[in-house]
C-alpha cells in the first residue's frame, strides 16, 4: 500500500471535501452536539463572524461544479445566464442542501437576486436573506446603511438560536476571521514566492475545504500545509508568472485550473473565494463589532466586479497591484459565460493593462466545461509568448 506524504494527505483530504456535494463533513458537525446550526451563503462575500457568533457554522456553496447533473434546475432559468443559480437550485431541490437552517445570499449581480427570491418560495421552512451592500464609502451614509444590514442579520440569527448575539461574541468571532484571513495571506505570499511549492490547484482545494469546516480547524489545516510543503522539494519551472480575474462567483472546475498550470503557468495570484480575502487587513475587537466591519468593508476590502467602485480613476488599481506586488508578467481573464459583472468589466480592465505595458489573454468558462484542450492551448500559448517577446 502507498503510504502519503504529509502534504498528499493534506490534499486528499481537501479533494475529498471537495468532491462531497452531500455536505457530510457538515452532517458530522452538526450531529457532534445537539442544536447546532448552519447557514450557507453564496459567493463573494458576508460577514461570516455574524454567523460564528451564533454558533453556527458557515458554508460557501459555490454550485454543482462538474460533478452534478443539472436537470431540476433547468427549469427555473433561462439557458443565457451563468450555471451556478441553475446548480445550486438543482443543490437543494435534490435534497443535498437538507443540512442548512438558511441561506444567504450576497449582493452579486440580479440573477443572484432573484435566486434569493427563488430560495424563498421552494424553501419555505428555512431562513433566507439577500444581503445588500452600500453603494456609498462615506461612513455616515453608506457605512450607517451596511451597519443596519448587518443588525437585521445579526438580530435574525440571534431569533434563529433563541438568544440574541452579544458584542462580546461577535468580537471573539472576528479574532477566528482575523487568524483565517492572516493564514490565507501566509499562504498566498508563499505561493507568489515558490509557486512550484504551492501549485494552485492545491491552494485552491485548501480554499474549498475553509468552505465547510470550522474556521479554527480550517486555519490549522493551511498552516500544516504551509510547514508540510515547505519540507518537501519539488521542481521548479521557468513557467509564466500571471494573476487570474474574473473568477470571483461561479468557479472554474479544477480541471480548468490544473489545465493552466501544465500549459506553463504560474498562478501567482486570484480572485477565487473572495470571501476568504475580501477584507484585507486586521479588524480591530476593542470596539463596537458591527462598525469595525462596516470600516474594513467600505475601506479596506478587495476590488470586484462585483463591488461598486465611485470612480472610473479607481478601475484596475487592484489588478495593477496584483501584478506588481506578486511580481506578474501576465493576466489571464478568465470568467463564466454571461457573468454580466466580469464581461462588463474585462474591457476596462484590459485598458489599463494595456497603457501599463501588461500582457493578457481571455476566455470564458462554465463550472462544468468539459473541453480542456483548447484553454490549454491559449494559456500556453500566452505563456510562451511572455517568455520569448516580453520586455524585461
Amino acid at each position: 500500500m502507498l503510504t502519503l506524504t504529509p502534504v498528499q494527505e493534506i490534499v486528499e483530504r481537501c479533494q475529498q471535501l471537495f468532491e462531497d456535494l452531500d455536505f457530510h463533513a457538515v452532517q458530522e458537525w452538526k450531529a457532534a452536539a445537539p442544536g447546532r446550526k448552519a447557514i450557507g451563503y453564496l459567493p463573494v462575500y458576508v460577514p461570516r463572524e455574524l454567523i460564528h457568533a451564533a454558533g453556527m457554522l458557515p458554508v460557501g456553496i459555490l454550485g454543482g461544479g462538474d460533478s452534478l447533473e443539472v436537470i431540476q434546475g433547468d427549469a427555473y432559468y433561462q439557458s443565457y445566464i451563468c450555471r451556478i443559480p441553475r446548480s445550486t437550485i438543482e443543490l437543494g431541490l435534490t435534497g443535498r442542501l437538507n443540512c442548512l437552517d438558511g441561506m444567504l445570499f450576497p449582493s452579486i449581480c440580479d440573477v443572484i437576486r432573484n435566486l434569493s427570491g427563488m430560495w424563498q418560495i421552494l424553501f419555505k421552512d428555512k431562513y433566507v436573506r439577500y444581503i445588500d451592500v452600500p453603494q456609498n464609502y462615506v461612513d455616515s451614509i453608506g457605512g450607517n446603511f451596511y451597519i443596519q444590514e448587518m443588525q437585521t442579520l445579526r438580530e435574525d440569527l440571534g431569533k434563529l438560536r433563541g438568544t440574541p448575539i452579544t458584542d462580546e461574541e461577535i468580537n471573539a468571532s472576528i479574532r477566528v476571521y482575523n487568524d483565517n484571513r492572516d493564514a490565507v495571506r501566509e499562504l498566498y505570499a508563499y505561493r507568489a514566492i515558490k509557486p512550484w511549492q504551492a501549485p494552485t490547484s492545491e491552494v485552491y482545494l485548501l480554499l474549498r475545504a475553509g468552505m465547510v469546516l470550522p474556521p479554527e480547524e480550517h486555519t490549522t489545516l493551511i498552516r500544516e500545509y504551509l510547514a508540510a510543503t515547505d519540507a518537501t522539494a519539488r521542481p521548479k519551472r521557468d513557467n509564466a508568472r500571471v494573476v487570474i480575474n474574473g473568477s470571483f462567483c461561479e468557479q472554474p472546475p479544477l480541471a480548468l485550473i490544473k489545465s493552466i498550470e501544465m500549459s506553463g503557468c504560474y498562478v501567482v495570484d486570484d480572485d477565487f473565494m473572495l470571501v476568504t480575502r475580501w477584507l484585507l487587513d486586521e479588524v480591530p475587537t476593542d470596539g463596537d463589532p458591527l462598525q469595525e466591519l462596516s470600516k474594513a468593508f467600505l475601506h479596506r476590502s478587495a476590488s470586484t466586479a462585483a463591488k461598486y467602485e465611485t470612480t472610473r480613476e479607481e478601475k484596475g488599481v487592484f489588478l495593477l497591484k496584483q501584478v506588481k506586488t506578486r511580481g506578474a508578467e501576465g493576466v489571464i481573464f478568465a470568467a463564466p459565460s454571461f457573468c454580466d459583472p466580469a464581461l462588463l468589466e474585462r474591457p476596462m480592465l484590459q485598458d489599463v493593462l494595456a497603457a501599463h505595458k501588461v500582457p493578457y489573454t481571455a476566455f470564458k468558462y462554465a463550472e462544468n466545461t468539459g473541453q480542456m484542450a483548447p484553454i490549454r492551448e491559449q494559456a500556453g500559448t500566452f505563456a510562451d509568448s511572455i517568455k520569448l517577446w516580453s520586455v524585461k
